[in-house]
């Protein structure tokens, strides 16, 4: 049996409160009442499983200051305001700040079950999504390795939560070297079929009668399953979808559409033509395009993703110099912000093999990270400006590189750093604190 969600009764009159504690623990709620808000703030913090029913009038701190603390606290947090008759304005008020909904007095009990079981289910959602994101970026193997901190990053993992769990396939575009099939593992992991198998088929390495083997069976084929099979409740992930022939588009069609809704076995598509500057729409038939693209998510190139350079070319370096046996390789301020500054058009695995050849060059003791960048046909151009970025920001971006490099180097010695950069201790720690470096990151 679900444990009972929480609800927190505010009210300064002991009789109401009394009267809804009770009406709404017979409701099979765990309610508990408060004469104040200041009583109150003592119980609820951004984990509290369950609603808030306040009186929006009331001594000493009154429900609308009330409103703001608890926003400040979780602004997931749903809190239903009480208003009394003729208070309908102050109400709508409350809902700007951020207020679930209202009830006005006298209100209907019934009523207010169920917009407090609304309100129940609304936090509900809201923990389980918030625990999901915390597993995943910890537990998942897929997620971990799409690694950064970038506000890109960021919004590319909540969106792999988010479709994860959605219903419907999903369509994966973006340039070479992203990720894509990454961001596929990482949405299977995320979504309901986890603990079912996920099957990957490449339609640009079959012919079209192989690869409708591949995909549905045939005579020929016998010594494996075809992935539909396979992968029955779990994901297929067809690789290059926009090279699939018409004939296979149509029974692929076909097959979504014996599925119905929600489908037992999802497909995640990836395409690579987002590198052109176009997509897959041109190249599948319409129908299938729509079915395919019902969910869509592009992971970020690497060029837009700022200070994650820095990291993933330090990870990749300790990674290659402990399975060579070397010396990570010195990166001076100057080479850092030129690895920040590159265009990386073959990204994420373009960066780890420059890693690679950056840490093969420090084991024979020869050149250094700006040869490497400059080296002939290899050169590595800078990316072009972002158009109406301001100036500030980009200077931001730029002081964050150079301490960010600074401590890297120094492995977190932060009088390593003063003496480097020429910054009082004061100065260091303010920039610090500022863009959310802490030293313990680089020990």
């Amino acid at each position: 049996m679900a444990e009972a969600m929480k609800v927190a009764i505010i009210d300064d009159e002991r009789d109401m409160r009394q009267s809804v504690k009770q009406w709404l623990a017979l409701s099979g709620f765990d309610a508990e009442a408060y004469p104040s808000a200041e009583e109150a703030l003592g119980v609820l913090d951004s984990e509290y499983a369950g609603a808030v029913l306040s009186d929006i009038k009331m001594p000493g701190m009154n429900g609308m200051q009330f409103l703001k603390r608890l926003m400040a606290i979780d602004s997931s947090l749903p809190v239903i305001m009480v208003t009394g008759h003729g208070d309908v304005a102050m109400a709508v008020e409350a809902i700007k700040f951020g207020a679930y909904d209202f009830l006005e007095k006298p209100f209907d009990p019934d009523q207010m079950t169920r917009l407090v079981e609304k309100a129940t289910d609304y936090r509900r959602l809201a923990l389980d999504n918030r625990a999901l994101r915390v597993e995943l970026s910890g537990g998942s193997t897929a997620m971990r390795k799409l690694a950064g901190e970038s506000q890109e990053m960021v919004r590319l993992r909540n969106e792999i939560v988010d479709l994860g769990q959605a219903d419907g396939h999903i369509l994966i575009d973006g340039e070479t070297g992203v990720g894509k099939t990454l961001v596929a593992h990482a949405l299977h992991a995320a979504g309901p079929n986890v603990g079912k198998k996920l099957v990957r088929v490449s339609c640009a390495a079959h012919d079209e009668e192989s690869l409708a083997g591949a995909l549905f069976g045939s005579d020929e084929i016998r010594d494996r399953p075809p992935a539909f099979d396979d992968a029955r409740g779990g994901t297929v992930v067809l690789e290059d979808i926009e090279v699939l022939p018409l004939a296979v588009q149509a029974r692929l069609l076909s097959w979504i559409n014996e599925q119905g809704r929600p489908a037992a076995t999802r497909i995640i598509a990836i395409s690579n033509l987002g590198e052109q500057g176009g997509g897959c729409e041109e190249a599948l038939r319409p129908d299938l395009y729509f079915r395919l693209a019902a969910l869509k998510i592009t992971p970020p190139p690497l060029r837009r993703r700022g200070q994650d350079v820095l990291g993933l070319f330090s990870d990749f370096c300790e990674r290659f110099a402990e399975e060579y046996g070397c010396e990570v390789p010195r990166v001076t301020n100057q080479e850092a912000v030129r690895l920040q500054k590159a265009s990386w058009p073959g990204n994420v695995r373009q960066l780890r093999n420059f890693a690679e050849r950056a840490v093969l060059q420090s084991r024979h003791g020869s050149g250094n990270i700006a040869s490497l960048l400059t080296a002939g046909s290899d050169e590595i151009q800078p990316a072009a400006v972002t158009e109406g970025k301001p100036l500030k920001d980009c200077v931001e971006e730029f002081e964050r590189t150079l301490i960010e490099s600074s401590l890297r180097r120094n492995k977190g010695s932060v009088i390593g750093v003063m003496g480097e950069l020429c910054l009082p201790r004061r100065t260091l720690n303010e920039k610090m604190t500022k863009y959310g470096l802490q030293r313990t990151d680089f020990l």
